[in-house]
Formats: C-alpha cells, structure tokens, sequence
C-alpha cells in the first residue's frame, strides 16, 4: 500500500511544506468557489498564507527541537494562529495546535496517536466558533476524526505503520465524502452548484499528511468531479450582492473571564466569532494570549470593545465585499 513510511517530525514539516505547494497552485480555484460564510473570493489565499507560516516557522529548527512530533507541530500551530487569516485560516490554525497536543512527547506518529491527534482538532475546531456551522471544513474535520477513530479501534493497539496507513486512508474518505456532502448541507453552495471551499481545502490539507507519512503522491483524482471546482475565475460570484461589513482580526492577552465577556460582547456586535488560544501558557500576570476573528458591520464598535478588555495586537481590517489581496497585505487599523 505505502512504499516507505516516515512517522516522524521531519514528515511533519514536509506535510506542511506539500500542503503549502498545494495550495499555492490550488487557491484560485478555491477562491472561486468561496460562498460561506461570505462569498468574498478568499478562501484559498487565507489558507495558503495561514499554512505558509506554520511552514516558515519550521524553518530555522534546530535539529535537536526536531525530534518531538507534538512540539514541531506545536511550534507551526502557534505561527499559524499568530498569523492566521480569515476564517478558513483561523479553523486550520486551531486545528494544528490542537492535534498537537496529542502528540507532545511523542518521537513517532501511530495510529492510535493520529485518530487522538485528528479527533482533539476538530472538537477544538468547532468549539472555537461562537456558531459552528454544518457543511464547511468543519464537518470535514469531524469526519477524518471520527473515520480515523473508528479504523483505529479495529486496530486492537497495532502500532505498526501498515496500521497508521489503513488510518490516513480513511481519514482522507472521509473527509472526500464529507466535501461532497457540504453542498445539500448549506443553502448558498446548492444554490450556486458547488461545494464548500474550505472543505475541500482541507481535503487537500490531509491528502497531503497522508502522502508526507506514506511516501506517496498526492491523489489528485480526488478533486474529479466535485461540483463547481472546474470553475477557473471567480465568476461564480458576479450575481451575488455585495456583503456588507468588514472583517476584525487581532491577537490579545486576556484573563479567561475576559476573554469570555468578548466573545459575549462580539456575538452581540457581529457573526463568525472565532477566539482561540495562542499557546498552552498564561503569562506572568494569568493572561492567555487569544487569536480574534469576528465579522461586523463596521469596525469603530467592535475595536472599542476589544481594547476596553486589553491591548491588541497585529489588529487588521478587510472589506468582506474584496477579495484580500495576493501578497497578504490588509488594510490596518491600530497596529
């Protein structure tokens, strides 16, 4: 089935390296097919700038902080969430450093290491939206966890690598099934004929795991025949209104009080609050550091609220009714 096996850190940063390539060529196409939450044409760029910085974070690793599955996926997590953009970006970064919490300590990957790893990241996904949505990357998250869990559990505690191959496999059904499904899950992606973005995103993002580990190519047929992925501009977005609003990123040290008082505060001032921790540690004073996402009709209202709570930082600004730009550049208010 596999040709040669490699478990370990190094197969960690190529993941992420294959999954940064893959992106990079795929974005357009995501974008194109970007509806949920907002149809603003970005899907496939947040992604592929979120994972280029987990990747980049690898980069300068010194041999001896390379050993440890869980801490090299620690330290990629972390960059990401400090630089994570938009929603997508946001998910995928939560993602990462929740699966790596599993895997702290940990010389080599397992199956029963990769379904605890796949099944912490997506409860910790979907526990960091204020308002989980069925039919986005989350619900193919959830069910890579849950394929995972269940192949593993016929394992009866094999850690042999044939057994952790069996596990990707199925990691990766799943998640094609849980693509297709996207679309009669939300209202938006049937009626413009496609599936959702981020999801199929995602999809790549674990074929890329399961290739990094098993020594195998991407399988690329996995993309055949998903609905609306042919599309090669964003035209798919010409009929649709404009959405109001802006987007509001930032990163902020908060006690856990306050940090549950904003995410309050935001759910009553816009929709897609996401709040997730940057790093396992409080700071000298008990403060944890919080990555921030929200969407709101304008900006003057839900910067008030966040800076009443503490002092943000990396604070950006964008339109939703514009795509972001290529470069990763957004407009900024408060840095």
């Amino acid at each position: 089935m596999q040709t040669k096996v490699a478990a370990n850190a190094q197969a960690m940063k190529r993941w992420l390296g294959k999954a940064e390539t893959a992106l990079g060529n795929h974005s357009d196409r995501l974008n194109a097919i970007n509806i949920f939450p907002v149809a603003d044409g970005d899907t496939g760029t947040n992604l592929y700038l979120t994972v280029r910085a987990a990747y980049r974070a690898l980069q300068d690793a010194s041999p001896a902080d390379a050993v440890d599955v869980g801490a090299v996926l620690a330290r990629a997590g972390q960059a990401a969430m400090e630089q994570a953009k938009g929603n997508s970006g946001t998910l995928f970064s939560v993602f990462l450093c929740a699966a790596a919490e599993p895997l702290a300590g940990h010389a080599r990957l397992t199956s029963s290491l990769l379904a605890a790893a796949l099944n912490r990241a997506q409860i910790r996904a979907w526990s960091a939206l204020s308002d989980p949505v069925p039919g986005t990357m989350l619900s193919v998250m959830e069910a890579a966890g849950r394929a995972a869990a269940a192949v593993d559990a016929g394992q009866n505690g094999n850690d042999s690598n044939h057994a952790l191959g069996l596990v990707l496999d199925a990691a990766v059904e799943a998640a094609l099934e849980a693509v297709v499904r996207t679309e009669g899950q939300l209202d938006a992606l049937q009626a413009a004929h496609v599936v959702d973005a981020g999801g199929v995103g995602m999809l790549l993002i674990l074929d890329c795991l399961r290739s990094a580990v098993l020594g195998e190519e991407l399988r690329s047929e996995l993309l055949d025949g998903l609905h609306g992925y042919d599309l090669q501009d964003p035209h798919i977005h010409t009929d649709m209104p404009d959405d109001d609003g802006v987007e509001v990123m930032c990163t902020i040290s908060l006690s856990p009080l306050d940090a549950a008082t904003l995410r309050l505060r935001l759910d009553e001032l816009g929709d897609s609050v996401i709040m997730s921790q940057v790093g396992p540690s409080a700071d000298a004073e008990g403060l944890y550091r919080w990555r921030v996402h929200v969407h709101v009709p304008a900006p003057a209202p839900a910067l008030a609220v966040i800076r009443s709570l503490g002092d943000p930082a990396d604070v950006s600004v964008s339109e939703l009714a514009l795509p972001r730009d290529p470069s990763g550049e957004v407009s900024a208010e408060g840095r």
